[in-house]
């Protein structure tokens, strides 16, 4: 018998064997009841790594195990199952996600062609009668076939023989293995997902004298991955992690073969790669189509400083402009340093952060919020509350020189008088930040500036209670 005869039988009697076990095989169903733990680590950007470990009792040769209750956002060529028991040995050889949910439509659409019972109920006596019907279409609406009629309505309820075998009532996860060991087992199906998310809520008082804060910090996690995740490990992930953005996720693929009380605790935090892991301190159950918070941080008396700041524009520099601006808000800044010797010290994730302020009374006022991005430890914080009330400021440009030479870079010559104005009954300092592009200096000043960049000056400038303070500078600029 020739060498690719031999080849050939071979192969086929293999297939034939290969086929018979597949035939002779059974599903074993995984509910979640199997479940013996469940870790969940949830980064920023709508992405979740599970672990759900079950014991189930697995037979020796080739089976199916379909593991119900899975993320319906699962992306199934990431999930990776092993057997955490040793001496055993595991192999996957395929994996199916069923994520076609039986639903009253996907119902009527797998009718399409096929024939239903109609059922009606007379409204007077109640009496049901029967009509057997075929489904034409199920798109935008049913279309059904009744006797020589066409209708688009239901004119009843429908009732079906039978639910179609790919319609799962919760999301399920199929694969083929083949297993070698003990009858009972522990399996750990790993996977990313999406529909989990994460974001940071603070909240910070300031105090009456505005130099401290009180700081709060809380998790808010949300879950509409489809499924519940009961007692769960959470981790948290802080960092911008690159991901590949893919343009379809597969439906079926080959999966890799693996042999392979005092105080409350609060979320422990340690580094990951360049990234920050925060593990909550209690096992917490994440609720399909659920919004929880858990406490992440708490600081108290937290230096702060308060800036009232007015910001120019870099246009003022280039051109004339006899009546520019009037009426000028003046921005509300705190900030405070993120250091231990300041009663923080921990690195911040980003998120939205709330101040609050006591009235007269007692009682905690909103006075403003700003975004803050991942904060490392002794670095800064700075909020944008919003404009202030009662000081305003003017601006005039009393003065404007084009010295440009012809062929040779624009140079001008700009002078203004910025008048600041104070209704409150004590005394302010206001920041003026003028942004300059190009190569400037100053001429002349009412008041000593400072260069705090290459393209910034500033200025302090105390504003007398119920009073108005002035500065005036004249600036030529190179572009």
């Amino acid at each position: 018998m020739r060498l690719s005869t031999l080849l050939f039988f071979s192969m086929g009697t293999a297939a034939l064997t290969y086929a018979a076990a597949a035939q002779a095989e059974t599903t074993l169903t995984s509910p979640q009841s199997d479940q013996t733990s469940v870790a969940v680590t949830i980064y920023n950007e709508d992405l979740a790594l599970v672990k759900d470990s079950r014991k189930l009792k697995l037979s020796n040769g080739l089976s199916a195990v379909s593991f119900r209750d899975v993320s319906a956002q699962i992306k199934p060529e990431t999930a990776l199952l092993r057997s955490l028991l040793p001496n055993t040995s595991l192999q996957v050889l395929e994996q199916n996600f069923d994520f076609d949910l039986l639903t009253p439509h996907k119902l009527l659409e797998k009718y399409v062609g096929q024939q239903v019972t109609v059922i009606r109920t007379n409204p007077t006596t109640g009496a049901e009668t029967e009509e057997t019907a075929t489904v034409l279409s199920a798109q935008d609406g049913p279309v059904l076939k009744i006797g020589n009629r066409i209708e688009t309505v239901i004119p009843g309820r429908i009732a079906y023989p039978n639910v179609p075998g790919m319609l799962k009532d919760r999301p399920t996860l199929t694969t083929q293995l083949q297993y070698k060991g003990g009858e009972q087992s522990t399996l750990e199906l790993s996977y990313l997902t999406g529909g989990l998310q994460w974001k940071t809520d603070y909240v910070a008082e300031l105090s009456s004298k505005e130099d401290a804060i009180d700081l709060s910090g809380w998790v808010t996690l949300t879950n509409t991955s489809g499924t519940s995740y009961p007692n769960a490990k959470v981790q948290l992930v802080a960092g911008d992690v690159n991901r590949v953005r893919e343009v379809m996720h597969p439906k079926t693929m080959m999966m890799r073969a693996d042999a392979m009380v005092a105080e409350a605790a609060m979320p422990t935090e340690q580094a990951l790669l360049e990234y920050h892991l925060y593990t909550l301190p209690r096992p917490t159950t994440i609720a399909e189509n659920q919004t929880k918070q858990v406490a992440l941080l708490s600081a108290q008396h937290i230096p702060a400083h308060k800036e009232l700041v007015l910001n120019g524009s870099e246009y003022y520099f280039q051109g004339q402009y006899p009546d520019i601006d009037k009426k000028l808000k003046v921005q509300v800044f705190v900030e405070f340093d993120n250091k231990e010797s300041s009663q923080l010290g921990i690195p911040l994730p980003k998120g939205t952060m709330r101040v609050y302020k006591k009235d007269h009374d007692g009682t905690a006022q909103f006075v403003g919020e700003d975004q803050i991005d991942h904060t490392p430890k002794n670095d800064t914080v700075r909020l944008k509350l919003g404009n202030a009330f009662d000081v305003t400021a003017d601006r005039v440009q009393t003065d404007f020189k084009n010295l440009s030479k012809q062929n040779q870079p624009p140079v001008y010559e700009s002078a203004y008088t910025i008048t600041l104005h104070n209704a409150k009954k004590e005394a302010v300092t206001v920041t003026v930040q003028e942004p300059i592009a190009g190569s400037w200096k100053i001429l002349s000043e009412s008041q000593p500036h400072q260069k705090t960049s290459a393209h910034q000056a500033s200025w302090k400038i105390n504003v007398p209670a119920d009073g108005d303070a002035t500065l005036k500078y004249r600036v030529q600029v190179k572009y």
